[in-house]
């Protein structure tokens, strides 16, 4: 369906409902945790404002109660997120904690971190804790990641990625797996999966000899900092016109908000990422927050939940599909 230019977005909730039903959560496999949006960098792309200046650390009690609500829920997995999590006092703590529960732990790494005052160990760390990395690297080309993260990123990455590699991250049999992460540049929809993997598996092994696991893919969202440039470049429109022509009802049943949910903070509960960084809490006049309530209670509240839907949701749906673990399709 082609709605043209001018012609309003229609209705992701309707949509989706003619597809697949109203769109709810099944069981809570995964825990997402924003541990603060503190960053070393500012990219262009980032869709939760992070940089250097933000003053938005989760606490360390707030985190207990995340820690209480993994449990709670069985999840076998958390992903931890930020900003730059490595940078939160309490990130080593929360891997510790997590991996003697026998937890799945992944780290949303920028790479460029490895290399901040006081986190020189940081990735022997890592890989002492057995942790999975998801390190964003935009692009193989020093040209496009310079575009989205500024000078010098690029040569830190791959500086980075050498040491991970020197760990044994990416490599066959080690047991530590890296997977890196594209964004296209500008308003596009990314090009499929398995074919720009091989692409960056070429280039990165064929000029630095490098390694890595495999690639995900991820459409930018047309939130925050990426909606502000968009809108100052007059693309905003057409880009969420793009994505809502895009719509993949295939999608639908791989969403990440179907099996996660995501913790920001100060200890508010989303359906995702994204959603928190719209602020689209669940619970509605009453937010549901960690330790106002049992973490048992709050688990069933979540579980089976409608989730909370809304234009932006056209950028998971869009083309192949995209979420935290790359493409849907």
């Amino acid at each position: 369906m082609i709605f043209g230019m001018s012609s309003p977005i229609p209705s992701f909730a309707s949509r989706a409902c003619r597809t697949a039903g109203q769109l709810r959560r099944t069981r809570i496999e995964s825990v997402q945790i924003n541990v603060g949006k503190l960053c070393n960098q500012a990219c262009l792309h980032c869709h939760v404002d992070a940089g250097p200046k933000r003053t938005e650390i989760m606490d360390r009690s707030t985190l207990d109660r995340a820690l209480e609500l993994v449990h709670a829920a069985g999840a076998h997995t958390v992903d931890i997120t930020g900003g730059a999590p490595e940078l939160n006092p309490s990130f080593r703590y929360a891997v510790q904690t997590l991996r003697d529960a026998g937890r799945r732990v992944i780290d949303r790494c920028n790479l460029t971190v490895l290399f901040e005052p006081g986190q020189e160990d940081l990735a022997e760390f890592l890989a002492r804790m057995g942790v999975e990395i998801i390190a964003s690297l935009p692009c193989y080309s020093e040209e496009n990641v310079t575009k989205q993260r500024g000078q010098g990123v690029y040569d830190k990455s791959i500086q980075a990625l050498r040491a991970l590699n020197g760990l044994g991250y990416g490599r066959d049999g080690s047991g530590l797996s890296l997977t890196l992460v594209y964004n296209p540049v500008g308003p596009h929809l990314p090009p499929p999966q398995h074919q720009l993997q091989a692409d960056y598996k070429r280039e990165l092994g064929t000029r630095f000899g490098l390694v890595f696991n495999q690639l995900y893919t991820i459409t930018n969202m047309p939130i925050a900092r990426f909606a502000h440039s968009l809108e100052r470049d007059g693309q905003l429109d057409a880009y969420r016109q793009l994505l809502a022509e895009a719509f993949n009802p295939a999608t639908l049943d791989g969403l990440m908000c179907r099996s996660q949910i995501s913790v920001s903070w100060d200890g508010f509960v989303y359906d995702c990422d994204f959603n928190q960084m719209l602020d689209l809490r669940l619970g509605h006049d009453t937010p549901l927050r960690l330790g106002e309530q049992s973490a048992d209670d709050l688990v069933q509240a979540l579980e089976h939940r409608a989730i909370v839907v809304g234009s932006h949701c056209y950028g998971c749906t869009a083309g192949a599909g995209s979420s935290c673990g790359g493409a849907l399709s």
